[in-house]
């Protein structure tokens, strides 16, 4: 039987459309998805969007729009991306969804053991939907969003989660609950070294009504994380699903750096109060920052995923955001950066080799090669990679067998074995195009669209042109003749 293979993203936040930092959470995503579909497992991969909540309730006032009405808008434009990224998502939800609400309500009832109502008094951070201690923000300015935080003083619910720091710790401590990369395990463990404290996690009716309700409280509702952490399962169909008995734990669950705590210490800590076993692991990137600079609509630096699209493909963008942006820390996005790519290693490498090989078998050998021999590299480093989540130090692992292509090319000269020994001209060719079928198979997690087009152009020996070029070069393109989109 084939092995399972569960892989999320976080649920993004419809306050606003979709970055190019969630469509490379998405991306990365659909790698680990598509590379253990490679494998033989049986893979699960969700992804969906976190729709309640106090930015959500003011982001809809500001549009003049019902919630409802504005998240059915926003979200729509988050389910749409991954079809533009041709990521293979199975499936999408939103925390709005019936079934969600009806798997958020029986996780909290399987914690009502570890949940105590009390009068609260603290900082609130909107953006991040997070309530911080005095210890943590004394200067009461939120540290992802660096604004002013809101003095919140109410009566609501509180999860035991200071009761689970020993069993969290311990789980990231043996590696059952494993985070990629180490230096992310280190920060986390760093804060579990300090404890963890209660958290809230319901609100006043009279403070927000746009949530979940409370179960048996019908002044309250869910607190946006108790809620939207819930989504991972309510895939699954918890509690009695079928599908949650075969897919769940997580093997992993991407998500960025500004949610590490909420996934490595109160996800975990949730589901061990409600008698389910934590996710195995999680892999959490960084930002994207575009030259130098925080994205922002008030520089004019916001860059959206159509807009690279449009103008490179989409494996281009895909490439882009796995090799460019650093698997471990944060990474940069810039037009010119994106151009050079794009002509260098896509365009010249990539490109410009399987152009050559396909030509000359059309020049040599009208177009027919017959049986190509099996792969030959060793892939054992690609494979460590992947398995590491480590997807630019993968990708520099496939670029050293395109490298190594071209290299072994232009020491044949087949040209020049045309004219004195077509039996090796012979030879040499079909290694090539063994050495492209391998780069295919080891790029389709990564540029599937460019894989397949690769393997069409050589099917079975013969070369097919129909395929065409796979990066024609782009022309010189200046960054202001783009046009910057919210």
């Amino acid at each position: 039987m084939a092995n399972k293979f569960y892989v999320t993203t976080a649920s993004a936040y419809t306050n606003a459309g979709p970055h190019i930092g969630y469509a490379m959470e998405l991306i990365q995503g659909d790698v680990m998805a598509r590379y253990r579909r490679q494998q033989g497992d049986d893979v699960r991969y969700v992804t969906g969007t976190d729709e309640h909540g106090t930015k959500i309730k003011r982001s809809a006032d500001a549009a003049g729009k019902t919630p409802k009405a504005f998240t059915d808008e926003v979200s729509q434009l988050f389910r749409d991306l991954a079809p533009a990224l041709n990521v293979s998502t199975d499936q999408f939800v939103r925390s709005t969804d019936p079934a969600h609400e009806k798997t958020a309500q029986a996780l909290w009832k399987a914690c009502a053991e570890d949940i105590y109502k009390a009068s609260y008094e603290g900082w609130y951070c909107v953006g991040c939907e997070t309530f911080y201690t005095a210890i943590d923000v004394p200067n009461h300015i939120c540290p992802i969003h660096k604004t002013k935080l809101e003095k919140i003083a109410e009566e609501n619910y509180f999860f035991k989660l200071s009761a689970y720091t020993s069993q969290v710790k311990e789980l990231i401590a043996t590696d059952k609950l494993k985070i990629y990369p180490r230096t992310r395990k280190n920060e986390i463990m760093a804060l579990l070294e300090q404890g963890l404290e209660d958290i809230s996690i319901s609100r006043d009716k009279k403070q927000l009504t746009w949530g979940v309700p409370v179960p048996g409280d019908d002044n309250q509702v869910m607190y946006v994380w108790f809620d939207a952490l819930g989504f991972y399962i309510s895939a699954l169909g918890y509690p009695n699903g079928a599908d949650f008995a075969k897919y769940w734990p997580a093997d992993i669950q991407i998500v960025g750096k500004d949610i590490l705590r909420h996934h490595a210490a109160i996800w975990p800590a949730m589901l061990l109060s409600a008698g389910i076993e934590p996710q195995h692991a999680l892999y959490v990137h960084g930002f994207i920052s575009s030259g130098g600079h925080k994205m922002s609509k008030s520089l004019g630096n916001v860059v959206a995923p159509v807009q690279v699209i449009d103008r490179y493909g989409v494996d281009a963008l895909r490439y882009y955001l796995l090799k460019e942006i650093p698997s471990e820390s944060d990474g940069d996005f810039t037009w010119e950066r994106m151009e050079t790519v794009y002509n260098t290693e896509l365009a010249n490498d990539l490109g410009n080799l399987v152009q050559r090989v396909a030509v000359m078998i059309t020049k040599y050998f009208g177009g027919q090669l017959g049986e190509i021999p099996a792969h030959s590299h060793d892939a054992s480093a690609f494979e460590f990679a992947m398995n590491s989540y480590r997807f630019d130090r993968a990708i520099d692992e496939i670029w050293e067998l395109v490298r190594g292509a071209n290299q072994y090319i232009e020491a044949e000269k087949p040209w020049v074995l045309a004219k004195t020994d077509t039996t090796q001209l012979a030879y040499v060719l079909r290694q090539a195009v063994s050495d492209l079928t391998q780069i295919a198979s080891l790029l389709l997690p990564f540029l599937p669209g460019t894989s397949a087009k690769i393997l069409a152009t050589f099917k079975d020996g013969k070369v097919d042109h129909s395929i065409g070029l796979l990066f024609p070069k782009a022309d010189t393109i200046e960054t202001q003749d783009i046009e910057i989109k919210g």
